[in-house]
């Protein structure tokens, strides 16, 4: 028997690895495949970048294809090692490493370049692009440094950079040369209104603003504009654009244009060499984004192992990756002539629509604050159909058109076509997603494995849970269980641990026959926090089970080294605190200090082994730990209030600083912040914490449920107290049924979005003996939990601290401080 044609593909990323799947998929047996690549990883997904920055995902959330795939495949990867020649006589290629691999089908997915613009100190160290994981590194480097950072490019990929950068506490400025930011996938009112909410939140955006030059002695130290200002900057992130990567297939003498020439097929000017994605071009059209790479991969499988359907091209659509920012653009909103525009604008709720008809067609449509409809106006797009009798009601979105204000989620996914794109990171139709559960997937995880759809950035989440619903799989499909460990659920073992009463973790263990038996990193830590929060009084706490942050009582960083937190009351400090912190930054050499956002000063840069002894010199201070690193409570926010702002209505920092006395020490499924805002300026932020009040003249304004993080999300009006201690006995109430109900990672967002906000003010607002009586659990266990660690640590000696390192188990997680 004759050995298997050998297929080499130029390029380990979404495009090359993509199209090998759809080869597997219609004939897993056909080639013998290697795959060079020339970063030293597995295949992971490039659009994921942002949240990687951003500090939402690791790297191996955002891995596409692990060494499993390759190896279960019996694909070669042959990674951190480029392609440097095509030999097309030869039918070899040659490697950087020297390595000579010769191939029957040679498939090129080089991807793209970016663009650097060619101004003098475009080559300084502290110039990085936005395209692969070393640009995130140097980026993250770079944040850990802190400082100022200028990215050059306000579109899509600038932006996602400039939002990372600020969540990494590094003060930014967006550079765009044109009047509106994203100008190819925005028009200007679109363009306005993402402007004006970036600046929002800290960013300065320069539209209109040409770069002269980036100076700087040796290292980048800012930028100098063609008007002559000049913007500090210690990092200069260039995202102006990208190339298509042909510089190998030119030198090998394949047809070139603006990209590699190829057919419908993805066949290129020579029958044995195929090549898709960014580096290709056909029929004129260069494509950047990642739908039309689905496309083309689908089609160069046909045309190579399958049946031959021809590629015709792509409409796209765009979606905004910045949290809290909702963004779609599809199609063509240029206008012309024939084109009419629809507009729907409301500034109170700082949404904006534009949909543009063409001949009784959408041809293009722009959503900003609203993008629950953009699925349904990008298939009306693609499939072209007349909306004469919908036109009336067609900006109004599908709910409206098909007949009703009130329409059904399910009844709107149902209405999609069966090629409606569900996933855009993956390229998954509705079709597929239902062939998937057709197949057996009955579970959001299930079809995440089966087809990938809302396995990437999640934002089609809803629609995958509706095709679900819509399927019968709603109150049948499988609860997940809380690890892999056990098929229990987070509310299972809760419920166990208290009827039970299991007092420690082989208890637990033991009872509900956990599979492997010393657990995993997943269900200790969640398991040590539900023993703690059903039994304060008793708890002996596991440290083995905690993060390694919780563990050190301190944010380790990337050099080993750790920041230490110490408690400000409200935000409120004094002259003998701030001596003790500078004499402690020049004792244990400090390397920075720095301010939070929670109105404290982080010290970075303390040794290990110095822990224990700065924890002792703040202590003699007056000054515990900030709990900067743990699942507790870690800062109560205030303004000055009415003690000194002229705006002031009540004594927010009076009430913050008790609100803070009275919760600091509390572990909680997650981080918990809170903020006391003192008039409806709301100076605080107290909108976007996990409990915020605001100050009124009558009052306190009580929040629930904020989250400035990642998935911005603000608040829910909980209600309206009249007294201080009201304020103080709500809180309580809430963290306590909060610790009580939400499953262990959960912050207070996700866990008001499921259970409800009605259920949290039954049990809160009108339930007044519940209340009492979850203030009363969360007085009880404060009056056990309410310890000061950094005391506990220091006095105790070196050598203690450095046994209770050594004796860290293997399962023990890293990380946990976000």
């Amino acid at each position: 028997m004759s050995e298997r044609p050998h297929l080499v593909v130029i390029g380990n990323g979404m495009a090359g690895c993509r199209a090998v799947e759809e080869i597997l998929a219609r004939d897993a047996g056909k080639f013998r495949i290697t795959i060079f690549g020339a970063e030293p990883r597995v295949n992971y997904n490039r659009i994921m970048l942002s949240p990687l920055l951003a500090g939402e995902k690791s790297f191996e959330d955002i891995v596409i294809n692990g060494h499993d795939w390759y190896d279960k495949n019996g694909i070669e990867l042959v990674a951190g090692d480029s392609v440097t020649a095509i030999d097309r006589v030869a039918k070899t290629i040659a490697a950087k490493s020297g390595r000579i691999e010769s191939y029957d089908k040679l498939l090129i997915a080089t991807g793209s370049d970016p663009f650097i613009i060619p101004v003098p100190g475009k080559d300084l160290p502290g110039v990085i692009s936005f395209r692969d994981m070393d640009d995130v590194g140097a980026m993250l480097e770079a944040a850990n440094r802190g400082g100022d950072a200028v990215v050059i490019g306000g579109g899509l990929l600038g932006l996602e950079a400039a939002h990372g950068l600020s969540l990494r506490n590094m003060k930014v400025t967006v550079i765009h040369l044109m009047p509106t930011l994203m100008e190819r996938q925005l028009d200007e009112a679109a363009g306005w209104l993402l402007k004006d909410a970036l600046e929002g939140r800290g960013q300065t955006i320069l539209t209109g603003a040409d770069t002269a030059e980036i100076y700087g002695e040796g290292k980048v130290e800012g930028i100098r504009l063609k008007d002559g200002r000049e913007i500090p900057a210690s990092i200069v992130v260039m995202a102006v654009g990208i190339r298509p990567a042909t510089a190998l297939a030119k030198e090998a003498g394949l047809a070139i244009g603006r990209g590699i020439h190829v057919d419908d097929n993805m066949v290129t000017s020579d029958p044995d060499i195929l090549a898709v994605g960014e580096c290709v071009e056909h029929d004129g059209n260069v494509y950047g984004l990642v739908a039309p790479l689905w496309d083309m991969c689908r089609s160069l499988a046909d045309g190579l192992v399958a049946e031959p359907k021809g590629y015709r091209g792509s409409v796209t659509s765009t979606k905004l990756k910045v949290a809290g920012l909702d963004v779609f653009s599809a199609g063509d909103f240029s206008g012309g002539e024939g084109c009419e525009d629809i507009v729907l604008r409301d500034a109170t709720r700082g949404v904006y629509k534009r949909v543009i008809v063409k001949g009784d067609k959408v041809v293009g449509a722009v959503l900003y604050g609203d993008t629950a409809d953009g699925n349904w106006y990008f298939d009306l797009l693609k499939k072209q159909e007349d909306v004469s009798d919908i036109r009336d009601a067609l900006i109004f979105g599908q709910a409206f058109a098909g007949g009703g204000a009130s329409a059904n989620p399910i009844d709107a996914v149902a209405a999609l076509s069966d090629d409606a794109e569900i996933c855009g990171c993956n390229g998954v139709s509705k079709g597929q997603v239902m062939a998937c559960i057709s197949g057996g997937a009955g579970s959001l995880d299930a079809v995440r494995s089966g087809c990938k759809a809302s396995a990437s950035c999640g934002s089609c989440t809803g629609l995958v849970e509706n095709l679900l619903k819509l399927a019968g799989h709603d109150e049948e499909r499988p609860v997940k269980p809380m690890c892999k460990c056990t098929s229990f659920t987070h509310e299972d073992v809760r419920k166990a641990i208290v009827e039970k009463e299991l007092r420690v973790i082989p208890q637990v263990m033991q009872a509900l026959s956990w599979s492997t038996p010393d657990g995993c990193s997943s269900c200790r830590p969640a398991l040590n926090y539900y023993l703690l929060c059903a039994w304060p009084e008793s708890h002996v706490d596991d440290m083995q089970s905690r993060f390694v942050n919780e563990r050190m009582h301190a944010n380790i960083q990337k050099d080993g080294t750790y920041s230490v937190v110490p408690r400000m009351w409200g935000g409120v400090t004094t002259p003998d605190e701030l001596r003790a912190i500078a004499d402690a930054c020049d004792k244990y050499k400090a390397r920075m200090v720095k301010v939070t956002g929670g109105q404290r000063l982080d010290i970075f840069g303390i040794k290990k082994e110095d822990l224990p002894a700065i924890w002792a010199d703040l202590n003699a201070a007056g000054m515990v730990s900030g709990h900067a690193y743990g699942k507790a409570l870690r800062t109560v926010k205030t303004c000055v209030g009415s003690e000194w702002c002229r705006f002031g209505t009540q004594d927010s920092t009076g009430l913050g600083i008790k609100t803070e006395q009275m919760t600091w020490g509390s572990w909680m499924p997650h981080k918990f912040k809170i903020a006391v805002s003192g008039c409806p300026r709301n100076c605080a932020e107290a909108t976007i914490k996990d409990f915020g009040v605001i100050c009124v003249d009558s009052g306190y304004e009580l929040h629930i449920g904020g989250n400035g993080g990642i998935h911005l999300r603000g608040t829910d009006l909980l209600c309206k107290v009249a007294t201080e201690q009201e304020a103080l006995d709500y809180c309580a109430a809430f963290i306590q049924l909060y610790r009580e109900e939400a499953r262990y990672l959960d912050r207070t967002a996700p866990w008001v979005e499921r259970v409800g906000l009605e259920y949290v003010k039954t049990r809160i607002v009108d339930d007044g003996e519940g209340r009492a009586e979850l203030a009363r659990r969360f007085h009880h266990a404060q009056s056990f939990l309410q310890k000061d660690p950094w005391a506990e640590r220091a006095a105790g000696s070196e050598a203690h601290l450095h046994q209770h390192i050594a004796e860290i188990r293997p399962f023990a997680v890293v990380g946990g401080a976000a």
